[in-house]
């Protein structure tokens, strides 16, 4: 029982102060359904007296039947000198509905008297009074001590006076915040471990990222006897973020033997890693441990050499753990045994030293000649792959296109407008498209035509776009490599092409994305088959 650890995720709250975040109420029940699906303990889920999307969302989750989390909904303590039932944010509250309730209070005598403007007494009851009116409702109550090492080094008799307040008022657990995110390891390992052993009641962890310690810091606590953690579940949050909490259960559970959710629900980390990031509208950074595309990738030709043999070589776990997986770019460095292994993906019966082998490798380096560069867009290798062995027919056949660019109205935006001309199986289709530049219209107008062959492609967007002029010196008669992502909401891949037009260069690009994505569909529906 002692290495048993709940996991408190506060996407939805904490997660949501990010900048550029914003959920809409489906948003935050598809995130819901993920997390529970995952099997975090706890998922706060808002501050319902913050706003009215959030009572409506509390409203509407009732809905959703919970197999493995409790909702939260989170809250501070009764403002100073009324009574704990006539304040408006606890009224607001009460109309969650939910399980347990987080009410957060400050530990810190500054914030006390110079941002609340009250006293330290006062203060104390506003803790007690909250944690114990909750209590009387039936509710779980977990507090969040804002600020309490900040607070415990700047007064620590008070800090711990604010904590023995939340648990007089009947406090389930008590959680410990780093709230401007400044500790260090040592200081949070120290800290913690005091609390625990002077504390009657389960103690908790809150860390802010402002030092980059978040993690760290986060695993440190657990060391010194944090039973809970918190966190949001890839990192946003206000500021530089949270403790991000993909990285924290993978931590504590695989490399130090703690159990946060059932074993068989760590190769979800990485699947619900990426919803979380595409229903937020967020790329997730390739770099994220366990998680990222990059966090099993591997460049150099010894490194590859060395994973082939023995993947501990160069990796710490298997990534299929925690579902991810191995990945080898292509590149000029990557060696022939890379390069076949990729080929062997379509062709398991080519050799090393076969005439396709020499073939693919032989286009490899004319291509990168010309500018391209596959160690981010290992789906157009495997197009290419594909039309040297044979093994590729078009889904479509682009007929033409043409853009045209519009001079800024008098509102100052930028319009353009594509129409082109698919066909397929001999079935022509023109559709034209207006977008914020040329690129986007012909996105758009591609989708378009072809959704009504391919519906499947409704679900696709992009959701990164970069362009690189590769010889400088030719000014604006130079080539450019342009790579896109795509994604479906499940799965994502990049493609890219290389003109001396930016426009052709991304159709390039495009056109390669939604064929790897039909490809794919194809291959899945012969699977099915047989």
């Amino acid at each position: 029982m002692e290495k048993n650890i709940k996991i408190y995720d506060s996407t939805l709250r904490d997660g949501a102060q990010a900048e550029g975040i914003s959920f809409s109420v489906e948003d935050k029940l598809k995130i819901v359904k993920a997390l529970d699906e995952l099997g975090v303990s706890y998922i706060e889920a808002g501050n319902p007296g913050s706003n009215p999307k959030d009572l409506e969302f509390f409203k509407r989750v009732k809905e959703i039947a919970l197999n493995n989390t409790k909702l939260t909904a989170f809250g501070s303590t009764r403002r100073r000198n009324i009574k704990v039932q006539d304040d408006a944010n606890v009224k607001s509250l009460l109309l969650a509905d939910s399980p347990v309730v987080a009410i957060f209070g400050k530990s810190w005598d500054f914030h006390v008297k110079d941002i609340i403007n009250t006293t330290l007494e006062e203060n104390l009851n506003m803790i007690k009074d909250t944690v114990a009116f909750f209590k009387e409702k039936g509710k779980e109550v977990v507090y969040d001590a804002e600020h309490f090492f900040d607070g415990y080094k700047a007064n620590q008799k008070y800090a711990m006076k604010t904590l023995e307040a939340a648990v007089d008022g009947g406090a389930d657990s008590i959680v410990l915040c780093d709230t401007n995110g400044g500790c260090m390891p040592n200081e949070i390992y120290e800290i913690t471990k005091s609390v625990v052993d002077t504390c009657k009641k389960e103690v908790g962890i809150h860390c802010h990222n402002d030092c980059g310690m978040a993690v760290a810091n986060t695993v440190m606590a657990v060391l010194a006897g944090a039973k809970q953690v918190q966190g949001t579940y890839i990192g946003f949050g206000e500021r530089c973020g949270n403790a991000n909490l993909s990285t924290v259960i993978a931590n504590l559970q695989i490399k130090k033997d703690y159990h946060c959710i059932s074993k068989e629900k760590l190769e979800l980390l990485t699947g619900v890693a990426r919803k979380v990031a595409e229903i937020a509208n967020v790329s997730l950074d390739a770099k994220e441990p366990y998680v990222g595309r990059a966090a099993f990738t591997h460049k150099g030709g010894m490194h590859i050499d060395g994973v082939n043999k023995s993947s501990k070589s160069f990796e710490h776990i298997n990534p299929e753990i925690v579902g991810n997986e191995r990945r080898f770019l292509m590149s000029e460095v990557a060696g022939r045994s890379t390069i076949l292994k990729k080929i062997q993906k379509v062709a398991p019966d080519v050799k090393k030293d076969s005439p396709e082998t020499m073939l693919i490798m032989d286009r490899l380096k004319e291509l990168e000649h010309e500018g391209y560069q596959f160690e981010g867009a290992e789906s157009t290798f495997e197009l290419i792959i594909r039309k040297n062995l044979g093994k590729y027919k078009p889904f479509f056949i682009l007929e033409n296109f043409k853009t045209i660019g519009e001079k800024p109205n008098e509102t100052g935006k930028l319009t353009a407008f594509a129409m082109v001309k698919v066909n397929v199986d001999d079935k022509i289709k023109m559709v034209a498209a207006e977008g914020d530049g040329p690129v986007n219209a012909l996105d758009k107008a591609l989708r378009q035509a072809l959704e009504m062959f391919y519906p499947e492609l409704k679900k696709v967007h992009l959701t990164d776009y970069k362009v690189r002029v590769l010889d400088t010196k030719e000014a604006t008669a130079a080539k450019v490599r342009v790579l896109i992502t795509s994604t479906d909401g499940v799965h994502q891949w990049s493609t890219v092409g290389v003109s001396t037009d930016i426009i052709n260069a991304s159709l390039i690009a495009l056109i390669d994305s939604i064929e790897v994505k039909l490809l794919r569909e194809l291959t899945n529906k012969m699977k099915a088959y047989i």
